[in-house]
């Protein structure tokens, strides 16, 4: 641990170093450390209204979808999500607004003086950091995301109203076990006694009902009580046993996830205008998700970093070639995590050139294992790279103007391509 502790004059920087290094686990399962220092502070309930969304993809854009949603019905909302691409601050957004670096080194200095020998992780920590800031802001409403599972993650001290699960997929097996039934029933952890559970995934493991009965949490899930379907290009429609909505704007998020979000709302105690929905919907978009930021070359960037994941970005790029004739190679510029399943993600993905970079530190996968994957798997044209923003520059000096450029395979390829950008 190092020797100073950081204090109000401290950057953020500084106190970020200082929570890596607080608790000798990155992730301790297990919530009695961090409940007991959100009961010092009363964070427990950080607004009058809370929904969770748990899921193994898609917790961010539907906590996106949720967001622009309510701010649509005018209401005061807060969102928590992780991890960040480019700033710590990203992680806690109020009524759309990054949370600032005062305001985060604030909160960190309340739970640190609250704390006193309790041992938080990084994660905890800035769990604590995000309800303070909510409890402070007086919200109507408070979205928390997830961070792995469900029932040992740090955002479940907080009792949900609404608790969703948007997909089921096999990923963290070392944490959450290797058969979508554990995975189910891990996620599951959030509903309680007082909350509805809403389920967006249409294979729904057994463990997730059997979850839902034993706490006595009313479950409404996709293809059973709620479904959705499009129409054309621009419109879709959503059905439930309380409303149908008949002409809703397509928005930039996966359809799965915005009709999850919509069915959450349509369960809840919240009655909100069609027109409200549409608004909201026409502003959801989230960086980092199917995400072109240039054009000839067209640069998408997506952080799909699991099979799930990688089937939906492969059929998006599909409708994109299809739409579009004149779309020249797709090429990938891909660095991943040694602990997800690279085999499993590469082989849904089809690419004319590979730009495979290493990532670092203790989880980063080196080059020539994406490589070797990706030869034995028949890929033709695969170039290493030791950083993300080599492969990316190659990949930009390679292509032509009706060429893609596609960066995935976590959010370090995708948060260090960004970071070039804005350079």
């Amino acid at each position: 641990m190092q020797n100073t502790k950081p204090n109000a004059k401290s950057d953020l920087q500084s106190w970020l170093s200082y929570l890596e290094q607080l608790h000798p686990l990155t992730i301790d399962l297990g919530l009695d450390r961090v409940r007991a220092v959100a009961q010092r502070l009363n964070l427990l309930q950080p607004a009058p209204y809370v929904f969770t969304v748990a899921g193994t993809n898609g917790k961010g854009t539907t906590c996106k979808t949720l967001e622009m949603i309510l701010l649509a019905a005018d209401m005061q909302v807060g969102v928590y999500s992780s991890p960040h691409l480019l700033r710590f601050t990203e992680r806690v957004r109020i009524n759309n607004q990054e949370s600032t670096e005062a305001e985060t080194i604030n909160a960190f200095i309340e739970i640190e003086n609250a704390r006193g020998d309790i041992s938080l992780t990084y994660f905890e920590f800035a769990t604590l950091a995000a309800l303070y800031q909510f409890k402070q802001a007086n919200l109507d409403v408070v979205i928390l995301e997830v961070g792995l599972g469900g029932r040992f993650d740090a955002t479940n001290i907080v009792d949900a109203d609404v608790a969703i699960i948007t997909s089921i997929a096999i990923d963290h097996v070392d944490y959450l076990g290797n058969t979508r039934e554990s995975i189910g029933r891990e996620k599951a952890g959030i509903f309680k006694p007082k909350s509805i559970a809403i389920v967006g995934e249409p294979d729904i493991p057994q463990s997730i009902f059997d979850v839902a009965n034993t706490v006595d949490c009313p479950l409404y899930a996709v293809n059973q009580n709620w479904s959705y379907e499009q129409k054309d290009k621009n419109v879709w429609e959503f059905y439930s046993d309380k409303y149908q909505y008949s002409s809703l704007v397509t928005p930039h998020v996966p359809l799965a996830n915005a009709a999850t979000a919509i069915a959450a709302l349509n369960y809840s105690s919240f009655k909100i205008a069609e027109q409200q929905i549409n608004e909201g919907l026409g502003k959801a978009s989230l960086t980092g998700r199917f995400q072109i930021v240039k054009t000839h070359p067209l640069v998408i960037l997506d952080v799909a970093h699991n099979p799930h994941a990688a089937h939906y970005l492969a059929n998006q790029l599909n409708s994109l070639k299809t739409e579009n004739k004149d779309i020249g190679r797709v090429m990938f510029v891909i660095g991943m995590l040694k602990d997800k399943d690279i085999k499993g993600t590469l082989s849904l993905l089809n690419g004319d050139a590979w730009y495979c970079a290493s990532l670092y530190g203790d989880r980063g996968c080196g080059c020539d294992v994406l490589k070797q994957y990706l030869v034995e798997n028949n890929a033709q044209n695969v170039l290493t790279f030791d950083h993300v923003c080599d492969a990316y520059r190659a990949a930009l000096q390679d292509a032509l103007k009706n060429d893609i450029i596609v960066v995935c395979g976590s959010f370090h390829t995708v948060s260090a391509v960004l970071a070039e950008i804005d350079d």
